[in-house]
């Protein structure tokens, strides 16, 4: 089964909180998810009429999909419970805030879910240090083998 990452989202971004979100998505952009043909640049959250969609993630058309291939780019709904979304656009109110997609995973029962993250982004300095803690943390481990 695959699982995409949004690596650039933990650099570019504090996440706060996670939810697991349902996805409405075709035949062939499901069987695309499956090739892990997806990509995640410049691809984020917002909501429209109480809805959430994700905008700007690029799902690659099916190479066996025949004239009812899907559009590789495309507003895609996502499906969370009415309290999730509550939360969610509350805190979107809130300057900072924004909901970014982190990974595309299939759950047990097979379906399609995207991992989302409310995050607030970083500065320039915080990215430093960000990578000064992971090079130190490598330090680490390597004098501990």
């Amino acid at each position: 089964m695959a699982e995409i990452k949004n690596r650039s989202a933990y650099h570019d971004y504090f996440i706060e909180d996670k939810y697991d979100a349902g996805m409405v998505l075709a035949g062939t952009e499901v069987k695309s998810i499956r090739e892990g043909k997806v990509s995640f640049a410049d691809s984020f959250c917002f909501f429209a009429k109480g809805e959430l969609w994700v905008k700007n993630m690029h799902i690659a058309e099916y190479k066996f999909g025949t004239t009812n291939n899907h559009l590789a780019v495309q507003d895609r709904k996502l499906l969370l419970n009415k309290t999730e979304l509550r939360k969610l656009e509350n805190k979107m109110k809130e300057k900072g805030f924004s909901i970014i997609p982190l990974r595309i995973f299939f759950n047990e029962k097979g379906l399609a879910k995207l991992e989302i993250g409310l995050g607030r982004g970083k500065k320039h300095f915080d990215k430093r240090e960000t990578v000064k803690k992971r090079d130190v943390e490598r330090e680490i481990k390597r004098y501990l083998k």
